[in-house]
């Protein structure tokens, strides 16, 4: 019996490679960057068991370049700079693949920049994590960005056609389907679970499967569904004041596995972007909630968890605040710049109101010309600051 499906029989060519066929497929921009040689530095991001690192091997392959595999999780900077020096000056630079490249730490991310930009090496990297999150920009700026999917059930039908051709064994209708759909579109799962249960026996029963692999697989939070569109869900759940869609979502983002921190840290922003001065407790609580988890973590962070989203998702909302600054930012970016009023000018000169001294307000002008950016909602708390803004300016002063 071959031993370790996984890796017997992982293609050797991107004509071979199951799934992701908007990278394989001949007229795609990937396969022709492949097949003139015109490869650089790329980050293949998507869940696991999809091809990610038999992509890069298939890379190397082509290329016919020397292939460094490296685990982001127990590489050393010192390992890289080897290997960029043993190959300094030779014709053929290295492919060097990182692995969960995600969890580099931010210095080691930054050791890569000059050896990418001075192209020592190709890097190739793989993450089950979104990239705009997790990597620097230095880093992404200087790579191309390849998003891989779930593996269809047609994909993973036709990974166990490779398999019989090899192996001959008999498999039960209801044991095939169990095999596919089970396997969450992860090949690698797929290929582990069908390995073992021919072990057992050539003719694979549906009973077989269930006793190695109890329940489905999940298709974790890096996934397509979860990571992104769960994600997604859950923040406009809450941002359209529906709780028990957001609690859903919480939870199966919680089941999944999400980290803590990572939904925290979206609450916050969605605090502060959908509810703004509505409620002004709403920021506080959500960076509270961020500073708890992150010492707390599971289980007891599902409480604290779903503490804030209920708080949040029961919130007046205003994107006032948001509009006001994206406003503000865009006649900045694309307008001449105003000079200061001399006034206004630092240490302050003659001619410039203090106004305590006129009871807390004093007309005088702020801008060379007039702007207006913010718009109150005049929603929740945003009412409250309309009325003090209202009073201070109509308020009778003595001079």
């Amino acid at each position: 019996m071959i031993n370790n499906f996984a890796l017997f029989f992982r293609p050797k060519a991107i004509e071979e490679l199951s799934g992701q066929k908007h990278l394989s497929a001949k007229n795609s921009p990937f396969y022709k960057l492949l097949k003139s040689g015109s490869m650089s530095h790329s980050l293949f991001f998507g869940p696991a068991g999809v091809g990610k690192t038999t992509l890069a091997r298939i890379v190397a392959h082509e290329l016919q370049l020397p292939f460094y595999e490296l685990d982001a999780t127990s590489v050393k900077v010192e390992e890289i700079r080897k290997i960029l020096s043993q190959h300094r000056g030779a014709l053929q630079k290295p492919l060097i693949f990182i692995d969960e490249i995600h969890r580099l730490s931010k210095t080691q991310q930054e050791v890569l920049l000059l050896p990418m930009e001075n192209h020592e090496a190709i890097i190739i990297g793989a993450s089950t994590e979104n990239p705009y999150f997790v990597l620097s920009s230095g880093i992404r700026s200087r790579m191309m960005l390849f998003e891989f999917y779930p593996l269809a059930q047609s994909d993973l039908l036709e990974i166990i056609e490779r398999v019989r051709k090899i192996v001959l064994f008999e498999i039960d209708e209801d044991a095939l389907n169990y095999l596919v759909s089970s396997s969450a579109g992860d090949s690698r799962a797929l290929l582990n679970l069908l390995e073992f249960a021919l072990k057992v026996d050539l003719h694979v029963s549906f009973e077989t499967l269930k006793t190695l692999r109890s329940s489905a697989l999940k298709d974790g939070v890096s996934s397509d569904n979860t990571h992104y569109n769960l994600i997604s869900a859950m923040i406009k759940s809450v941002r359209g004041s529906d709780v028990d869609a957001a609690l859903y979502y919480l939870a199966r983002l919680i089941d999944g596995g999400e980290s803590p921190d990572f939904i925290a840290r979206r609450l916050v922003i969605l605090a502060s972007e959908d509810i703004g001065n509505a409620n002004p407790n709403a920021l506080g609580l959500a960076s509270s909630t961020l500073q708890s988890v992150s010492k707390i973590g599971y289980p007891e962070a599902r409480i604290i968890l779903s503490h804030c989203l209920i708080y949040l998702t029961c919130s007046p909302k205003s994107n006032s605040a948001y509009n006001a600054i994206n406003a503000a930012l865009a006649y900045v970016k694309n307008e001449k710049a105003l000079n200061v009023p001399d006034h206004l000018k630092s240490p302050s000169p003659k001619g410039y109101l203090y106004p305590h001294d006129f009871g807390g307000w004093i007309e005088q002008t702020y801008l060379e010309k007039p702007l207006h950016f913010y718009e109150s909602s005049s929603i929740g708390y945003e009412k409250t600051l309309d009325e003090w803004m209202r009073k201070i300016k109509t308020k009778d002063k003595k001079a």
